[in-house]
C-alpha cells in the first residue's frame, strides 16, 4: 500500500509585528526547504513568542493555583492566561548542549503546589525544583534546586508515566545508550523524609533513543518501545516482574516519543515514528502475527522534506473525533551537524483518512517562522475556549500556538 501526503497552510496570526521581531528567525543561507506546493487548511492558529532563552522543555498546568492553565519552560514560567514571564531557575549550557531535557510537573514534596522535575544530557544529576507557593510566585523568587539523585548521563528523555497503577507517577528514562538497559526511577523518602529516586530495571537487554508507550501484542497491557525494540509488559507487580524483550520493532534513532495507534482500524497498533536527528517521518503498520507470536511490520514513508522529527504527540485539534499527528523540526538537535541541521524550523500537523491510511501534511508555522520544537510538544486548552491549544520550546523560543478553530467554510 501506497502512504501518500498533501500538503496544506494552516494561516498563522502573529502577536504584532514588534513581537515578531524580536522572536522570528531568519533560516541560514546555507541550506534551505524546497517550498512545497500547499493549498489552505483546516484549523487556523495564531501564535505568541513568549521569550528566547536556553532551553528545551516545556509542560502545562496551574502552578500558581488560581484556576487557570500555566506554561513551564527551562528558566521561566508564564501564568495564564497573558503568560508573561516569570523566572524559575538557571540552566548550565556547554555550546548548543543545554542542561534540559525536558521539564516535568508532579508535587514532589506533597505540599500541594506542582514542582519541575528535570536532567540533562551530559549532567548525570535529576533535580527537582520546589514551586515557593503563591506569594513567593507573585514576587518573582525563583524556585529551590533540590538533587532527587546523582544517577548516570546519556539520558536523553524523561517522562512520568504511572506503571503500576498507584497513582503516583514514576519516571521513564529513555537513555541514549543502546547497550544499557531499560529503567524506571521510583519516587520515594530518604531515610531522613527527603525526596528522592529508586532505580527499577524493566529490562536488561538493550534500550537506546527513543521510546513509546501502547499495547503491541493486543493483550490488553500497555508495553515499552525503545530504539531496539519493544519490551512485552508482564501481570502482576510490573515493577518486580521480568519485561520480555522482543527485537523485531528496532527502529534507526526514533522519535522521543513516537506514537502507537491503529492507523487503519484493523484491530492492531501501529507505529508512527520519525528519525530524530535524520531525514524522514513513517509508518510501520503492524501485519499477522507469525505462529509463534512474533509481531510483522512494514515500513510506509509519509514525508522526508524535512529532518529531525524528534518529538510527536496525538491530539483531536479540529474537533472530529479523530486524533492528529503533531510534529516539528528540533532545532539544532546535535549542533547543526545533523542531515538537514541547518535548514529552518517548522511545526506541522497531519491529518489521517483511516480507510487509505493516507496522511495530509498542514503547517502550523512554515520553515522560517520561528516555530520549532526542543524535546516536549505540549497540547492543552490554555484559554479555556474548548480548543486545544499547542505550547512548544527549543532553541528558536517558546511559544504558544492558539487554534482559533475550522477556517470558514473548510470542514474537518
Amino acid at each position: 500500500m501506497a502512504i501518500r501526503f498533501r500538503f496544506h497552510r494552516v494561516p498563522a496570526v502573529l502577536a504584532g509585528a514588534a513581537l515578531a521581531a524580536v522572536c522570528a528567525l531568519s533560516a541560514p543561507a546555507a541550506e534551505t526547504v524546497a517550498p512545497a506546493a500547499e493549498t489552505p487548511g483546516t484549523v487556523q492558529f495564531s501564535k505568541r513568542c513568549l521569550m528566547v532563552s536556553p532551553n528545551e522543555g516545556c509542560a502545562v498546568a496551574d502552578v500558581n493555583r488560581d484556576g487557570k492553565l500555566d506554561v513551564v519552560a527551562g528558566t521561566h514560567w508564564y501564568a495564564g492566561p497573558d503568560f508573561v514571564a516569570r523566572p524559575l531557575r538557571e540552566i548550565r549550557e556547554s555550546g548548543d548542549f543545554l542542561a534540559n531535557n525536558g521539564d516535568h510537573l508532579y508535587d514532589v514534596d506533597g505540599d500541594g503546589w506542582l514542582d519541575v522535575i528535570s536532567g540533562g544530557w551530559e549532567q548525570s544529576e535529576i533535580s527537582w525544583y520546589k514551586n515557593p507557593g503563591a506569594a513567593r510566585l507573585a514576587r518573582g523568587f525563583k524556585w529551590q534546586a533540590n538533587l532527587l539523585r546523582d544517577t548516570r548521563a546519556e539520558n536523553e528523555a524523561f517522562e512520568l508515566r504511572d506503571f503500576d497503577g498507584d497513582g503516583v507517577p514514576e519516571l521513564f528514562v529513555s537513555c541514549w545508550v543502546k547497550e544499557d538497559p531499560l529503567v524506571v526511577w521510583k519516587l520515594a523518602k530518604t531515610d531522613d523524609g527527603k525526596p528522592t529516586i529508586e532505580r527499577i530495571v524493566l529490562g536488561r537487554e538493550s534500550g537506546g533513543h527513543g521510546y513509546a508507550f501502547g499495547d503491541v501484542n493486543g493483550d490488553g497491557r500497555e508495553d515499552v518501545l525503545c530504539e531496539t525494540g519493544w519490551y512485552e509488559r508482564p501481570e502482576g507487580d510490573v515493577l518486580a516482574a521480568t519485561w520480555k524483550f522482543h527485537g523485531e520493532t528496532a527502529l534507526p534513532h526514533p522519535s522521543c516519543p513516537f506514537v502507537v495507534f491503529d492507523v487503519n482500524d484493523d484491530g492492531r497498533n501501529d507505529l508512527v515514528w520519525g528519525k530524530a536527528h535524520d531525514f524522514g517521518l513513517y509508518l510501520w503498520l503492524q501485519g499477522e502475527p507469525k505462529p509463534d507470536g512474533t509481531t510483522t511490520w512494514t515500513e510506509h514513508l509519509i514525508d522526508e522534506s524535512w529532518s529531525q522529527a524528534h518529538c510527536i504527540v496525538l491530539a483531536d485539534l479540529d474537533g472530529d473525533g479523530g486524533k492528529e499527528l503533531i510534529t516539528g523540526k528540533r532545532v539544532r538537535g546535535h549542533a547543526g551537524t545533523d542531515p538537514g541541521g541547518k535548514q529552518p524550523e517548522c511545526l506541522f500537523y497531519y491529518t489521517l483518512d483511516k480507510p487509505t491510511a493516507t496522511f495530509t501534511r498542514h503547517t502550523i508555522s512554515p520553515p522560517g517562522g520561528g516555530v520549532g520544537t526542543g524535546m516536549q510538544i505540549c497540547v492543552a486548552d490554555l484559554n479555556a475556549d474548548g480548543r486545544p491549544d499547542i505550547a512548544v520550546s527549543g532553541k528558536t523560543g517558546t511559544w504558544v500556538l492558539i487554534n482559533e478553530g475550522v477556517a470558514p467554510g473548510r470542514a474537518p
